[in-house]
């Protein structure tokens, strides 16, 4: 596989991370039903941003622009934190 391609994976597979632990902090943190929800979206913008760094020291070598490992599957990871969220939240409030 590319580096490219691993990158995206890998922030695919920190989105469906990211759902859990804001899905978890949205039902058991609650302070108000829209501030739950940007809290949780904060969350994950958060540890987007804190994924950067430890991609960037793994990939500097491999990508030549350094750009890309910022850009790099941005929308996959949040149109993958999205559903997951939702289910999760909903797995969460219904069993736990």
């Amino acid at each position: 596989m590319s580096p490219i391609v691993q990158l995206y994976w890998i922030r695919v597979s920190l989105g469906v991370v990211a759902a859990v632990i804001s899905a978890f902090l949205a039902l058991y943190l609650p302070l108000h039903d829209l501030s739950s929800l940007i809290d949780s979206f904060t969350v994950a913008l958060l540890i987007y941003l804190a994924s950067y760094y430890p991609l960037k020291a793994i990939y500097s070598k491999k990508i030549e622009k350094q750009s890309k490992v910022l850009s790099t599957a941005v929308l996959a990871y949040f149109f993958a934190w999205l559903p997951f969220f939702v289910l999760f939240f909903t797995i969460f409030k219904i069993y736990g």
